[in-house]
C-alpha cells in the first residue's frame, strides 16, 4: 500500500514537472487539485479548452482515481489508468515541446 501511494506521488511529481519545466507568464502549477489547476488556468491565461488544459484536467482526475481505488491495485482498471497517466505526461512533454526523460 505504501508502494501504491509512493507511486501517485512520484506521479503526480512528474506531471508537475513536465508542466512547470516551461516558464508560465503567471505562475506555475502548484498542485492537481481542481482548485489548483483552475487558478494556473486563470492566471496564466490558458484557453481552459486547450489540449495542455485537458491533458492536466484528466490526468489529475486520473490521478485521484487511483487514490480512491488503492485497494483494487491489481485490478485491469487500475493499471489501465497507471498507463493512461503515464501516457498522459509523455503527452504533456511532447506539448510543452520538452525531452522525455
Amino acid at each position: 500500500m505504501t508502494s501504491e501511494f509512493n507511486d501517485r506521488v512520484a506521479a503526480q511529481r512528474a506531471i508537475l514537472r513536465a508542466v512547470n519545466s516551461i516558464t508560465w507568464s503567471t505562475e506555475p502549477l502548484l498542485g492537481l487539485s481542481r482548485k489548483a489547476i483552475d487558478r494556473w488556468i486563470s492566471l496564466n491565461k490558458i484557453d481552459a479548452h486547450s489540449h495542455i488544459a485537458e491533458l492536466v484536467t484528466s490526468v489529475a482526475s486520473k490521478l485521484f482515481f487511483l487514490a480512491n481505488k488503492s485497494q483494487d491495485q491489481m485490478s485491469d482498471e487500475y493499471q489501465l489508468v497507471r498507463s493512461e497517466i503515464i501516457e498522459a505526461r509523455d503527452d504533456i512533454v511532447r506539448k510543452l515541446a520538452l525531452p522525455i526523460v
